[in-house]
């Protein structure tokens, strides 16, 4: 039985490009599906799945496959930047109010 996730559209083909770039690593490096999935510890049919993006994949599987592919460090990118939080933090320091001057 599988598992239904709604995503809004825009997260699905973030996914779906995902996948194709994973596939797309993979057709670089020239491997087959079944190495990847025998050297991931998966099923081909998770792999395959993986390369469609889909959302009920967890996330360490996709990270098991990026490992296989050497692009694991990449993941560490995602929100590394954060300048819209960075934004909104700095908004809220507040200055200390300082003590008027002595005349």
């Amino acid at each position: 039985m599988s598992k239904q996730i709604s995503l809004l559209p825009v997260l699905k083909k973030t996914l779906s490009n995902l996948g194709e770039n994973i596939k797309l690593a993979r057709l670089r490096r020239k491997l087959s599906a079944e190495q990847i999935a025998e050297r991931a510890g998966i099923s081909r049919g998770t792999l395959v799945s993986i390369e469609k993006g889909s959302p009920t994949v967890a996330m360490g599987t996709y990270l098991q496959v990026l490992f296989v592919l050497g692009l694991h460090d990449d993941f560490m990118k995602i929100a590394a930047d954060d300048e819209l939080g960075r934004k909104l933090q700095d908004a809220q320091l507040q200055v200390k109010k300082r003590a008027p001057k002595k005349i």
